[in-house]
């Protein structure tokens, strides 16, 4: 069974840096990250296929977000530099067969955590 925890989120202010971290345990996919702000829908940040080879981004997020993954922890990351208001989201991890932009395309999902950047 897959079980998938995200940790990393905090407070920050703008201009920060942040590592997302999720645990992947029992799955042989590939990884993305979604964000849901309050009152919006989830939206995909960035996305990751297994062997690492295949990644995907948010265009506003591209150049200052990186995700990546270590297959032998069962890990996905996602390093965020040059923080802003606007990225203030709950973070979602999810695993899926592809690499895509939609969220319907992932079989498995975290609780999420909580980023919040202050201006």
């Amino acid at each position: 069974q897959v079980q998938l925890v995200e940790s990393g989120g905090g407070l920050v202010q703008a201009g920060d840096s942040l590592r997302l971290s999720c645990v992947a345990s029992g799955s042989t996919y590939g990884g993305g990250w979604f964000r849901q702000a309050p009152g919006k829908e989830r939206e995909f940040v960035a996305a990751i296929n297994w062997s690492g080879r295949e990644t995907l981004y948010l265009d506003s997020v591209e150049g200052r977000f990186t995700i990546s993954r270590d297959i032998a922890k069962k890990m996905v990351y996602l390093q965020m530099h040059t923080l802003r208001p606007e990225d203030t989201a709950i973070y979602y991890c999810a695993a899926g067969p592809r690499v895509s932009r939609i969220p319907g395309a992932y079989l498995y999902w975290g609780q999420g955590t909580q980023v919040t950047v202050s201006s």
